[in-house]
């Protein structure tokens, strides 16, 4: 019986011939990734261990992102505990000013490959599907062992096959994609289970788009999602080093839990309201809905890509004088490019702050954080009741495009509502 790419790269972690889902085997780790807030954790629990060195310090990468640069003490100590294990341990390690937010940091350091088995002590570790790897969150715990032994347990999932289908417009990216998939299935309709994301429409789609579909893959309730291999992932990689990987394709005869047709012929822009990802809608259809704030970057929408975008939309033009407009690269090196390319410039003359890299206001960390009652359009990928700030406040979720559009306008819009032509 044939494998998903899911099954065949744990399989092969794994060191047998096939595996099954529902099974739990132990597979071998490539890559183990730890953050500012879980990392202390994790050492902690590594160094009751009694072990004196982790499995492999090239493997193992930690990446201070969340609460950087430190808002606080607190902040402060939890970053200082992680820099002084990968200094003592010579692991990975990207340093606020050389680094910037963990899951745009690893890809753009070639680290990140497909056949690989990736865990790392953040949610939204599924991100590296995008590279046609098996890529997941875990605890704390689970990640300290990991770079004790070098290995981890998985229940292999189930893979449910998504297919896109038709003719995708223009103004339609990856992010656009996956709330619209979240929306048909809901936050637990791929529970547990691997997301294949396949089809002619995916044959096409960037690999940046393909990170933002990947990355939200949590929000379905997924353990991880992943895409096949191609020419796309081929050229993509190779701008980022030229390390040796083994991807892996699913068999014709695999076996698939669902299979999910999904046309987006005549798909637009896509917002998801207060408090669920599933609450979805055409971002033209929410009417006289005011905000106070937007924010563009984290891991989901904070590459040069997404930058290019909202700049096209805030060129000539001025955000909403009642609206905060803050724009937040995902990386230095993203900020170095958009630099480069004038977009720091076209942000602030139209009156948007360009912050550092940080996930800060995703969370409700820093730089962005909301008081009751106020409302905001954001790039990011969770709108749970209390996630930016104040229990009261309201999250709308929507790709680079409606967030610039909202900024102008002052309220939940679609490019297409602007009433000027975009860049006049």
């Amino acid at each position: 019986m044939g494998m998903t790419m899911s099954e065949k790269i744990l399989a092969r972690a794994a060191g047998r011939d096939s595996v099954e889902p529902g099974e739990i085997v132990e597979v071998a780790v490539d890559l183990v990734m730890t953050n500012d807030i879980t990392a202390p954790l994790s050492i902690r629990e590594f160094k009751k261990t009694g072990l004196e060195r982790v499995f492999d310090p090239q493997k193992v990468v930690l990446v201070p992102d969340h609460f950087v640069p430190a808002k606080d003490i607190k902040s402060a100590e939890q970053a200082k505990i992680m820099r002084e294990f990968a200094h003592e341990q010579g692991t990975l390690y990207f340093e606020v000013g050389r680094a910037g937010i963990e899951h745009v940091v690893l890809p753009e350091n070639g680290l990140t490959l497909p056949g690989q088995v990736i865990i790392g002590a953040d949610s939204h570790s599924c991100t590296y599907g995008a590279f046609n790897a098996f890529s997941t969150g875990m605890g704390s715990t689970d990640i300290a062992a990991a770079m004790a032994l070098g290995t981890t347990w998985v229940r292999v999932p189930p893979s449910i096959k998504y297919v896109y289908t038709g003719t995708l417009p223009e103004d339609i990216g990856g992010k656009d994609l996956i709330l619209h998939t979240i929306g048909l299935v809901g936050v637990d309709g791929a529970l547990s289970a691997a997301m294949e994301f396949t089809g002619p429409v995916i044959e096409k789609l960037p690999v940046d788009d393909r990170i933002e579909m990947a990355n939200m893959a949590i929000e379905a309730g997924a353990k991880t999602g992943i895409f096949p291999f191609d020419d796309m992932t081929r050229d993509w990689l190779a701008q980022y080093g030229d390390k040796p990987y083994e991807p892996v394709f699913s068999d014709d005869d695999a076996t698939y839990q669902e299979v999910v047709e999904i046309d987006v012929t005549n798909l637009k822009p896509v917002v998801a309201l207060p408090h669920l990802p599933s609450n979805t809608h055409a971002a033209e259809d929410i009417k006289d809905m005011v905000i106070q704030q937007v924010v563009i970057g984290s891991c989901t929408n904070g590459r040069i890509s997404d930058l290019r975008e909202v700049a096209k939309i805030l060129k000539g033009q001025q955000v909403h004088p009642e609206v905060r407009c803050i724009v937040i690269p995902g990386s230095q090196e993203v900020a170095k490019e958009a630099t480069k390319e004038g977009l720091t410039d076209i942000f602030l003359d139209a009156g948007a702050i360009f912050s550092t890299s940080t996930c800060g206001p995703c969370l409700g960390g820093y730089m962005g954080v909301l008081a009751e009652g106020e409302r905001c359009v954001s790039t990011t990928n969770r709108n749970f009741r209390g996630r930016m700030g104040h229990r009261n406040a309201e999250i709308i979720l929507a790709g680079p495009q409606v967030a610039a559009a909202s900024a102008i306008l002052g309220r939940v819009a679609s490019p297409n509502q602007l009433p000027v032509a975009v860049g006049d």
